[in-house]
């Protein structure tokens, strides 16, 4: 059995937008992509914690530095076959200081942590989805700022770069998920759908090659 490691943030946990609850199987992407892959004999894991960034600590939430858990997981979790790497909002949060190229790197990191475990491990980077134009307002969350969203908009590119780099498959989010206007951050259970058939497709690619290569 293959075995596919989704590890990102709320947005991998699939936090309802507006609520402190998770959508249902069936409804988060990473369920969604367990199900188009039932009869390829291929496990998904489910790693997402909400507040997780890629190398920032938050002094107010422990366990929040992918950094520190990723390892963990794939210890936890050997053998992974597939790695889909999709965080870097948290990083966007004022207290971060964090612009687009410096969370790229963060997600190198994440990236550099997976190759040096196993060389083997086919990775798929995904940048995050673009955050809504007015999340920074106290009904949405003040942990953002007008400049946070701009950061935001650029991780297409600075992720896409590190992916080139490192020789790994990219995609990035904002192409196919938005955030909702309930909370301007977390996504709908329709982008979780879309965003499902954009990773099924890049995964199926990438299980085909190790069809091909056998």
């Amino acid at each position: 059995m293959k075995q596919i490691l989704c590890f990102g943030d709320s947005n991998t946990w699939g936090l309802i937008p507006g609520e402190h609850k998770r959508y249902a199987w069936g409804e988060r992407w990473t369920s969604i992509l367990q199900q188009k892959l039932e009869s390829a004999d291929v496990r998904v894991i489910e790693d997402g914690l909400c507040g997780r960034t890629t190398v920032f600590d938050d002094a107010l939430r422990p366990y929040r530095n992918g950094s520190k858990e990723l390892p963990l997981s794939l210890e936890v979790n050997d053998k992974i076959d597939i790695a889909v790497v999709m965080i870097g909002t948290n990083d966007c949060k004022t207290y971060n200081k964090a612009n687009a190229s410096v969370i790229a790197k963060g997600a190198e990191t994440l990236v550099r942590q997976i190759q040096n475990y196993d060389k083997n491990t086919k990775i798929l980077l995904v940048s995050p989805i673009v955050l809504g134009e007015e999340v920074w307002r106290e009904e949405y969350d003040p942990e953002f700022d007008k400049n946070s969203v701009e950061v935001s908009k650029g991780l297409k590119k600075t992720f896409k770069s590190v992916a080139d780099k490192r020789g790994i498959a990219f995609l990035a989010a904002s192409d196919f998920a938005v955030p909702s206007e309930v909370d301007m951050e977390h996504m709908s259970a329709e982008s979780h759908r879309n965003l499902a058939e954009a990773i099924y497709h890049k995964v199926s690619a990438l299980l085909a090659e190790d069809v091909l290569s056998a």
